[in-house]
């Protein structure tokens, strides 16, 4: 790794992932945050005046000063990270994709394309292969994606039981938080002493969709989606960080809650195995108290990076029952983007 940072531009940077993107690239051993891009009403600000900060402490002093530019560009950085609402996202970052940049964007929009990973680097780093055919569309520029914030947490709780024992069928109620609304996000009186029963945006399509895209195979230049049946129901809770998931999965072959637990609690992947800065060293954390986990408790885990999972039990039919968490705007969006632009780092990817 050469000493020089590599610059690194965040679009949609004053929104609520963008914000997020700042705060963890700050002292990035790696990439060093030299472009900003918002709304065209941000744009020719400074990042300080532009943006409303939401989160603890204050922005990066590096980064404060730094006049907020178009989506559009010019950009001298090579790789640039996307916060940016979906309904601009789409033509912003193929546009940049085809002007030779690497955009790894949170955003939806392109997360099913043919030939776009949706990359979650433990599970699936085998499919930034496709890359390359993207390549071949774009002329030079690519776009990776990274899955909705709790498809981060569901795929990295099957992946292991997927490998070890095959996974057939999942149901699976999703416990959200507010974060995963943006800003303003839910009305207050309608989510105090309440559960919203209902995320919009297909939200549930995502969930049933995106893992099977993951836990597939990436060969002769297409992606085959792993033959599992998804089916989710999903919630708003008044959490302010952290989604949690109740999840019921038949196997393909039985497994005891001891095997299970065993299979979750050694997964690595290659970011452990390249000790990428933002790896945690145990991807998966398996608790054993009886009301573990809990958001409040357990979203921080290897600052944000890990999944906890817990009550692992037997349906009695040869199924399992488990409960997982995710930090939703760490793990489950800028963190495993930030992951993202490391793996594509360390095996020379990067544009």
């Amino acid at each position: 790794m050469a000493t020089a940072k590599i610059p690194v531009g965040v679009l949609g940077a004053t929104g609520a992932v963008g914000q997020r993107f700042i705060q963890l690239l700050e002292g990035h051993p790696w990439f060093e945050v030299a472009e900003v891009a918002a709304s065209d009403r941000s744009a020719g600000k400074t990042y300080k005046d532009a943006a409303t900060w939401r989160l603890t402490g204050a922005p990066p002093a590096a980064v404060a000063g730094l006049t907020v530019l178009s989506t559009a560009g010019p950009f001298r950085s090579k790789l640039l990270f996307s916060g940016l609402d979906s309904s601009v996202a789409g033509e912003v970052e193929a546009d940049l994709a085809g002007k030779g940049h690497a955009v790894v964007s949170n955003s939806r929009n392109h997360r099913m394309d043919a030939d776009v990973p949706l990359l979650i680097p433990e599970v699936n780093a085998d499919h930034v292969e496709a890359i390359c055919v993207q390549k071949r569309r774009t002329g030079g520029g690519y776009i990776v994606t990274t899955p909705n914030c709790s498809v981060v947490g569901l795929a990295m709780a099957l992946a292991p039981l997927e490998r070890a024992f095959g996974v057939e069928t999942v149901q699976v109620a999703t416990l959200q938080s507010l974060s995963g609304a943006g800003y303003p996000g839910v009305p207050s009186m309608d989510v105090a002493d309440n559960v919203v029963p209902y995320i919009g945006g297909g939200e549930e399509e995502k969930i049933e969709a995106e893992p099977r895209k993951i836990l597939g195979r990436f060969a002769s230049d297409a992606f085959t989606d792993a033959d599992i049946a998804i089916s989710a129901s999903v919630h708003r809770v008044a959490v302010s960080d952290g989604h949690t998931m109740a999840i019921f999965a038949r196997l393909r072959r039985p497994a005891t809650p001891e095997e299970a637990a065993r299979a979750l609690a050694s997964f690595r992947g290659e970011p452990q195995e390249r000790r990428l800065p933002f790896a945690p060293v145990q991807p998966i954390h398996v608790l054993t108290e009886v009301d573990r986990p809990q958001p409040r408790l357990d979203r921080d885990r290897e600052k944000g990076m890990a999944v906890s999972v817990g009550r692992i039990r037997s349906d009695g039919r040869g199924g399992l029952r488990l409960e997982a968490l995710v930090h939703n705007t760490i793990r489950g969006a800028a963190g495993v983007a930030i992951l993202n632009g490391e793996l594509l780092q360390a095996r020379g990817l990067l544009p």
